[in-house]
């Protein structure tokens, strides 16, 4: 072995020799510093790496397939479910709330009572009015029995003074008396009539503590609680309230959608309607044009146009978002029939029938049946929805459960 081998080996076990004292030597130091420095940029290699390697797709969601010969759309808007009749209940008087007998979702009738207002005070009024009322009315019993007395005093006073048996002075007294006491009649009998109208309008103050509902409904919004102050008009602050609460006659629902007044002219008064509700894509409610508003909005260039629904159903609520299409005459079939499925982009799907439906950042394989091609689309007849968004051109790398990026359009 030559001599510089010799040296080299030495070298290096000196290097790999343990070192009794624990202190490093600045050779170690420099080797764990640099394999330190060569995991952290591995990591980010790796990271960088696997953030750019998702796939960046482009998606659409399935529509519904319209069968050939149908009425066609001739415009499509979109809007509200909106309530024709909803009113927030509130109180004739300004009260203390002492009891509160509704909640969200209820359904009440026409009169059931809502809530209850202090009625201390209109108990005590409407008592007072009936008092006098009592006391008016006994009145009325002594003042005719003095007017009967006072009626055959004169009586005798005349036959007295036609014998000239009196001097005229009595006979001027008894008549008198007799008219002081009809007229005191009269005064008494409008008494009473005054008395009988402070007990009614204290019975009806009575009654306005009771609060109502004045039409069938659901409860939709419940604005009081026992113990605050409502009033039917606001008082200027934020601790009186002007209502009970919100009930919605929902057999008074429609829609309201908004038109582009430069395709308003597509819109007649009773056109057929098919309306799709956003929370239920898969649904078709049909209706019909009820009304076009006659007046236009300026800032949105739009004309708002009522629409009947005519199928009444519990999921349809206020204020949900709708699409709705309208329809035109129907047009002659220049193609076989869709049946009823969806329809996707042809080429979203693959030769083995099957397409990547797209969730929540990542994309499920779905095997599905598909139908004939219409145009740039294929008819899906089982397995997809629609609304269901589909990858367009799916790459043959794409696997199922795959993390995916969805493409800006």
């Amino acid at each position: 072995m030559s001599r510089q081998s010799t040296v080299d080996t030495a070298e290096l076990l000196r290097e790999l020799r343990i070192d009794r004292d624990g202190r490093p030597t600045r050779k170690r130091r420099r080797l764990v510093l640099g394999l330190i420095a060569l995991v952290i940029v591995a990591a980010a290699v790796w990271v960088a790496w696997s953030r750019f390697s998702v796939p960046t797709v482009r998606t659409v969601a399935a529509r519904a397939a319209t069968p050939a010969g149908g009425p066609a759309s001739v415009l499509d808007a979109s809007g509200y479910v909106t309530a024709r009749r909803q009113a927030t209940v509130s109180a004739k008087i300004t009260g203390k709330v002492t009891e509160v007998l509704i909640e969200e979702g209820m359904r009440v009738a026409e009169g059931a009572v809502l809530a209850r207002l202090d009625d201390t005070e209109a108990k005590a009024q409407l008592a007072l009015t009936r008092a006098q009322l009592a006391a008016a009315r006994s009145q009325d019993g002594e003042i005719r029995a003095q007017l009967q007395q006072a009626e055959r005093d004169y009586a005798r006073s005349q036959e007295l003074f036609n014998r000239q048996l009196v001097p005229e002075q009595a006979m001027d007294a008894s008549r008198a008396q007799r008219d002081t006491l009809r007229a005191k009649l009269a005064s008494n009998q409008e008494a009473i009539r005054v008395a009988t109208e402070s007990v009614t309008v204290a019975q009806v103050q009575l009654d306005n503590t009771v609060i109502r509902a004045p039409f069938s409904g659901v409860v939709v919004a419940k604005s009081a609680q026992p113990g605050e102050m409502i009033s039917p008009i606001s008082a200027g602050g934020g601790f009186t309230r002007t209502g009970i609460g919100t009930i919605v006659d929902m057999d008074s629902l429609e829609f309201q959608v908004d038109v582009n007044e430069s395709y308003i002219n597509r819109v007649t008064e009773g056109q057929p309607v098919e309306a799709t509700l956003n929370a239920y894509p898969d649904w078709k409610i049909p209706g019909s044009v009820i009304a076009i508003i006659p007046t236009a909005d300026r800032s949105k260039a739009t004309v708002k146009v009522r629409i009947a629904i005519k199928v009444k159903d519990a999921r349809i609520v206020p204020d949900m978002g709708v699409r709705v299409a309208f329809l035109g005459a129907a047009t002659a079939p220049t193609r076989a029939p869709v049946a009823a499925g969806v329809l996707v982009p042809a080429d979203a799907v693959r030769g083995d029938g099957t397409v990547f439906v797209y969730a929540d950042g990542r994309v499920a394989r779905r095997t599905v049946t598909p139908g004939q091609t219409v145009g740039t689309e294929r008819e899906i007849l089982k397995g997809l929805r629609a609304g269901e968004r589909v990858v367009v051109a799916p790459p043959a790398s794409l696997k199922d459960g795959a993390a995916v990026r969805v493409a800006d359009k």
